[in-house]
């Protein structure tokens, strides 16, 4: 499986996916913490991946989302941005509405 398959399965796998440097409960940079901060303030459950043990996977997402720098937020397989765009969408209410709607997609479909 290359790099590419890899990162198309953990978001097909999980509606809501942090890309970040550490983890949650120890971020490794205040990018990462803020962004780890707005989503726990909305409460949904999300999955992360701590690019620091995976140098494959930091590599592979600058390329495969043509975005540099870390943290990288997924919701339903598509790229959010990160740490500013993330933190401005959380103060306007946006973050949340997304978030709380990435689930929707799967319940729409299995009730049709």
């Amino acid at each position: 499986m290359d790099i590419n398959d890899r990162i198309r399965e953990q978001l097909d796998s999980n509606p809501v996916v942090l890309y970040m440097k550490g983890t949650p409960d120890f971020p490794q940079c205040g990018f990462s913490g803020q962004t780890v901060a707005a989503l726990n303030a909305i409460g949904n459950p999300y999955t992360t991946v701590n690019i620091l043990e995976d140098p494959e996977i930091r590599e592979g997402m600058k390329v495969f989302s043509n975005w540099p720098t870390f943290p990288q937020l997924y919701v339903n397989g598509e790229l959010v941005g990160g740490c500013d765009i993330v933190v401005e969408m959380y103060h306007s209410g946006e973050l949340k509405s997304l978030i709380k709607g990435s689930g929707e997609k799967e319940a729409g479909t299995e009730s049709e």
